[in-house]
């Protein structure tokens, strides 16, 4: 069992909303804890974003409630007054002020809560056995996840830890977090030193994941502090953290919807970073490198295809650019036949790698995706029927 780091407790719960699996989750921290959130930037952004951004702005998180199956998007004046209900009842039956919590939720867009069996969970939500297990925490928040996500690591130099759990398979291309996730430390920190190391952290990670190019209306990303642990050196907080949501980020990428094969685009001799994330994230989301992945097939004219789409760059010149599949370079340097079928068995294992050097500069930046399989299509397809 992955525990939570000192400091913080957790109640699961299952409250109906769809299914018999676990959908409801709360966890506290003890008084001192801070807290560090991100949301999506969708204008169709769900009550429980909206929400949450308002609390936390009172600088007093200590709690974070989630609610999967549904995602309370869309629902108007009245999603909002559920939200701030469930917000305030779940405060008053754990003794805290209503500022102390963020509440994130997800699921099917466009329905309302199902009040009446979600006021009869939170009304014993005081009752419900408090827990150490982030592994239940990470089961609690899945929806179409095959696999629950959980990474964590120490903080070199001290005993402080960080977990870090995350729920995301699908409506997933950055634009801030995309997906939920919710990270614990038991490390001493300011909240200003928290948000600076965690907005850096989500934006090399996080924001470099892409299954879909679809941006979700309930994006949110949560990191709470407890402090129980100590203070710990700022450096390797910040290392300790990179590593717990690049593993995140990587498991929601190897996830993805009917996804078969994780995939890494590592774009380097960029003009800069921004130059250099552009240029991956239109290999990592195009549809035909996708697919000629998923079938194992090196055609890395598809590849050279969206580092040309690119036209906003006039710096990128073919002249220059090096595209490499793993090791391999195939352009400007082909390989024969015998090469081809080398990279195509290459192409068969669980992780591909496409290497790409623009020669504009000295920057670089890696993203991550998956293969495009009719396994996504069919998920999709019948999603709410």
């Amino acid at each position: 069992m992955t525990s939570l780091p000192a400091g913080f407790t957790a109640r699961t719960a299952n409250f109906g909303i769809k299914d018999d699996s676990l959908d409801f989750v709360v966890i506290l921290g003890r008084p001192e804890t801070v807290g560090a959130s991100l949301f999506t930037q969708s204008r169709f952004a769900g009550a429980s974003v909206v929400l949450s951004r308002e609390l936390i702005a009172g600088g007093r998180t200590r709690g974070v409630i989630v609610l999967s199956k549904n995602s309370n998007v869309a629902t108007g004046v009245e999603g909002m007054r559920n939200a701030r209900e469930i917000v305030s009842s779940v405060a008053e039956r754990l003794g805290c002020r209503n500022d102390a919590f963020v509440i994130a939720s997800t699921g099917v867009i466009g329905r309302q809560y199902p009040m009446d069996k979600i006021r009869a969970g939170v009304a014993r939500v005081a009752d419900l056995t408090e827990s150490v297990d982030a592994g239940l925490v990470a089961r609690a928040i899945m929806t179409t996840d095959t696999v629950p996500k959980l990474a964590e690591a120490t903080i070199a130099g001290s005993s402080a830890r960080i977990v870090g759990v995350a729920k995301g398979v699908g409506m997933i291309e950055p634009n801030m977090a995309t997906h939920i996730s919710l990270v614990f430390t038991d490390a001493a920190l300011s909240r200003a030193e928290l948000e600076v190391a965690y907005r850096r952290c989500v934006e090399r990670t996080f924001n470099r994941v892409s299954i879909d190019t679809d941006t979700s209306t309930s994006d949110t990303t949560v990191c709470l502090a407890s402090g129980a642990a100590g203070a710990v050196n700022d450096s390797a907080f910040e290392d300790a953290l990179y590593d717990v949501l690049l593993s995140l980020t990587k498991q929601i990428a190897r996830d993805g919807e009917g996804a078969e094969k994780l995939i890494e685009v590592r774009v380097d001799g960029a003009r800069n970073v921004e130059q250099a994330v552009t240029v991956a994230r239109a290999i990592v989301n195009s549809p035909l490198v996708k697919t000629a992945v998923h079938g194992a097939d090196p055609n890395w004219g598809r590849v050279a295809m969206a580092v040309g789409k690119c036209s906003q760059y006039s710096d990128i010149d073919q002249e220059r650019v090096v595209i490499r599949f793993g090791a391999q370079e195939v352009y400007p340097q082909q390989v024969d036949a015998a090469g081809l079928a080398q990279l195509s068995s290459y192409m068969k294992g669980a992780d591909v790698l496409i290497h790409v050097s623009l020669g504009t500069g000295t920057s670089d930046a890696t993203v991550w995706g998956c293969d495009l399989t009719d396994g996504y299509i069919r998920i999709n397809a019948d999603y709410t029927t």
